[in-house]
């Protein structure tokens, strides 16, 4: 009896380390692929291996993830590419996770709670349409369209697009055919309306604004917040993820207004809209990017009042104080931040959909589909462009690259300042029920 029982001990502790190991790498996968954070992925699964008692290491790629266990030769890659960006799964697998290492939740019952979590439902076509038309127009007036015809024509744009959006991905996984068919029919809507309707119209926001709606801020952020950690492949890998779908968009808007027989026009930001007006536009656009991020209805409040509070900064900067664009973007985008991170961390959530949700309104689209316009328009008119061509490249693609540059490190900034305490303090098992579980399990 005593050998069948020191022959059958190894035999059980190797299937318990199999099966921590693949609850581990199911979460690592499902956190990745929804849009967490490549830092807090791996902080949250390796502290789910000591819960464990299956200490392991975490390695993220853009594909695939590795994970490993430590003292051992046991390891698994799992197939997983961070294309989602969904806030209420991140919040499921980050809840079973805390109960998981809390020990209120056997690891037998892990794996089905961990499926059932990655496949929640995104929100419903109707609120996805309804709020991308409000996401659009919001941002058209912050961009100054404030007529009602053009505010319209830009929530009818916006919802036609994200119809057709949410009807493909029944169809195509591929990530580059949604925001370049949304952004072609932006374009199309824009050049047919510009022709055909006998009266004045933001034209140019009206083909703009849609378009905003579908550029993947998250995605950017991410890339940057992973080459700020000296991840720098897997940020390659996502700036050009993102810079691709920039691309389709681009294409997309100027293949538009082609087919509706009209050539975008040049167009400078209008002045600066009423405070009022403005601040409420702000909080619309974060509103609706929350909801295509699938942020619970509950926590939308805060972003708001986050997005609210930094817009004011950001209009009081420029039209107060005379600062340029990318100055006040920086130090709205710092304020945001401070804010944001501290519940971003208490919550679970991604930081890069909460925090670009909170900021969308300062995306400098306008000047980004003005530089490729105008680009194009060079390469049509070939020697004969004048020399205000070029400058109208120049000026526009320096602003939308500043402005970038300085909301991604004003966002980062204090990401990365306020993050290091909070990332320790959760790498540990503060619990004593769940620290003894913990030894528990490593017996």
């Amino acid at each position: 009896m005593t050998v069948a029982f020191r022959s059958s001990r190894p035999d059980f502790e190797a299937s318990a380390r199999e099966v921590a190991l693949d609850t581990i790498a199911l979460t690592a996968k499902l956190l990745f692929a929804h849009g967490q954070t490549t830092e807090r992925t791996v902080v949250t699964t390796e502290r789910l291996g000591r819960a464990l008692g299956a200490p392991a290491k975490v390695l993220p790629d853009w594909d695939k993830i590795t994970v490993e266990l430590e003292g051992t030769s046991l390891s698994r890659i799992v197939p997983a590419k961070p294309l989602g960006m969904d806030m209420n799964r991140v919040l499921a697998i980050m809840s079973i996770v805390d109960r998981l290492c809390d020990g209120t939740l056997h690891t037998e019952e892990a794996w089905p709670a961990l499926l059932s979590a990655g496949n929640l439902p995104p929100v419903s076509t109707l609120h996805f349409t309804s709020f991308a038309a409000i996401g659009a127009a919001s941002l058209g007036v912050i961009f100054g369209a404030l007529d009602i015809t053009s505010l319209m024509l830009i929530a009818a744009s916006a919802s036609l697009g994200a119809l057709v959006r949410r009807w493909l991905s029944g169809f195509s996984s591929n990530p580059f055919i949604q925001p370049l068919c949304a952004a072609l029919i932006a374009g199309i809507v824009a050049a047919v309306s510009a022709i055909s309707l006998h009266q004045p119209i933001a034209s140019t926001l009206v083909a703009f604004c849609p378009c905003m709606v579908v550029v993947p801020g998250p995605h950017l952020l991410n890339g940057a917040i992973d080459l700020v950690r000296t991840r720098i492949a897997l940020g390659i890998a996502r700036l050009t993820y993102a810079g691709t779908i920039v691309l389709m968009i681009c294409f997309g808007l100027l293949l538009g207004f082609t087919a509706g027989g009209a050539a975008l026009p040049t167009a400078t930001p209008d002045a600066p809209v009423p405070l009022l007006a403005d601040v409420i536009a702000a909080g619309c656009a974060v509103a609706s990017f929350g909801t295509f991020f699938s942020m619970p209805w509950r926590m939308l409040p805060l972003p708001i009042a986050a997005g609210m509070l930094g817009h004011a900064a950001h209009w009081a900067l420029i039209s107060l104080l005379g600062a340029n664009v990318a100055t006040g973007a920086l130090v709205a985008c710092i304020l945001v931040s401070i804010i944001v991170t501290p519940v971003v961390d208490r919550l679970h959530l991604p930081f890069a959909a909460l925090g670009f949700s909170a900021v969308v309104s300062m995306m400098p689209g306008f000047f980004l589909f003005e530089a490729a316009s105008a680009l194009v328009e060079l390469v049509a008119m070939g020697p004969r462009a004048p020399v205000a061509l070029l400058t109208n490249i120049a000026a526009n693609g320096a602003t939308a690259f500043l402005v970038i540059l300085a909301m991604t490190f004003g966002l980062i900034l204090p990401r990365m300042l306020l993050e290091g305490r909070d990332v320790a303090r959760s790498a540990t098992i503060k619990s004593p029920k769940a620290r003894k579980i913990v030894e528990q399990r490593r017996k």
